[in-house]
């Protein structure tokens, strides 16, 4: 049979053209490792990416001008992202970790005033829920746009944030980091 004249041809040629090389294009990631596959809203262990906390925590308490801590947390939660930001007229660590249930957890440490660290957090919609004692410190609670709650404590030349949808969690973070002493500083830029 011969070819169709290129007049003829329509979009149901065009996709049936497409289609072995989006096929190709999708082998060649999952081998390669490039992508992963999962249906579901919660993590699981394979699609956690992985950082180093304890490295992390270490290089800002070397480079900032506040003491930071490092939670002794429990073993299955994994420690998947980190970065440094801006907050009022300091700079903030952050840290994030997935529990067992995966449950997003940050922990933010700044010499920013509580406003504006609750405003980089949770936006200017913020509203004070109370607070809560945890081992003798007091945590300030906020609720925030889609459920997101931090809860903020004042440890005197810093303040420290625990940011999440779920209060258990929030709860084992708050009484690690309530628990933790600063880090000594190794070295100095």
């Amino acid at each position: 049979m011969a070819d169709k004249p290129r007049i003829l041809h329509d979009s149901k040629d065009l996709i049936w053209s497409l289609i072995p090389l989006a096929l190709i294009a999708l082998l060649v990631a999952g081998i390669s490792g490039s992508c992963s596959f999962g249906f579901g809203n919660s993590a699981t262990q394979h699609t956690i990416p992985s950082f180093d906390a304890k490295a992390g925590l270490q290089a800002d308490a070397d480079t900032m001008p506040f003491p930071i801590r490092e939670p002794a947390l429990p073993a299955d939660w994994k420690s998947n992202s980190g970065t440094t930001q801006d907050v009022g007229n300091s700079v903030s660590s952050n840290v994030g970790w997935i529990t067992p249930d995966g449950v997003y957890v940050q922990l933010t440490q700044t010499a920013a005033v509580e406003d504006s660290l609750v405003y980089k957090l949770l936006s200017d919609k913020a509203v004070g829920e109370g607070a809560v004692d945890v081992d003798g410190q007091k945590w300030v609670k906020y609720a925030g746009d889609e459920d997101k709650l931090a809860w903020v404590a004042d440890f005197g030349d810093v303040r420290i944030a625990v940011v999440s949808r779920d209060e258990a969690a929030m709860s084992v973070m708050a009484k690690a980091v309530t628990r933790a002493e600063p880090l000594a500083v190794k070295q100095r830029p």
